[in-house]
């Protein structure tokens, strides 16, 4: 309960705006509790972070693994979406890794290796999906899957953000006809 809402929380305000105090208010859980599963506010942020990892890499591989869809509709499916969950919370969420990527400067120090490592395996599992797609000849065999996933998730991250600015859509599928585009050119 107190890591569900804090993933809601941080995807809406951030690790450092929110206050333990307001998360307790809004679950019900007296402080004493909240000491009681984590040390301090870094271990909860931790925790947040390893649960939404883990949700979002769900999301990943129902996409990007489905064996019956050719692999750039499974991109294209993710991405869609991504969006539509982001219109179903009026663009009040985005991504909590994304919203702790803007706060790295300000965060406690090992969380830059924990966001580095989650981005990594997002990477993978698009660079992998990308492979598939260069092997059928859906982009070109010179194309390097690594960089382009990097690339990926660099500019839907930005998209991310800027939909959320925006409240808008548009963002998302500015990127997402322009990476597609990239791919078959």
């Amino acid at each position: 309960m107190l890591i569900r809402c804090g993933v809601e929380i941080l995807t809406e305000q951030g690790f450092v705006s929110t206050g333990i105090d307001s998360v307790l208010k809004r679950v019900g859980v007296p402080k004493g509790s909240f000491y009681h599963y984590f040390d301090s506010k870094e271990a909860f942020g931790e925790a947040v972070m390893a649960r939404y990892d883990a949700y979002f890499t769900k999301k990943l591989d129902r996409w990007l693994l489905v064996s019956d869809m050719p692999p750039l509709d499974r991109v294209v499916g993710f991405m869609r979406d991504a969006t539509e969950s982001m219109e179903r919370f009026d663009f009040k969420r985005g991504c909590l890794i994304g919203n702790l990527c803007q706060e790295v400067t300000i965060l406690p120090a090992g969380f830059r290796q924990k966001l580095t490592s989650i981005l990594e395996g997002w990477e993978q599992r698009m660079a992998a999906c990308l492979s598939l797609a260069r092997s059928a000849g859906d982009i070109s065999k010179e194309a390097d899957c690594e960089s382009l996933a990097a690339f990926f998730w660099i500019g839907w991250e930005g998209a991310v953000q800027r939909a959320r600015i925006t409240q808008s859509s548009a963002p998302l599928e500015i990127f997402r006809k322009e990476f597609m585009a990239r791919l078959t050119e």
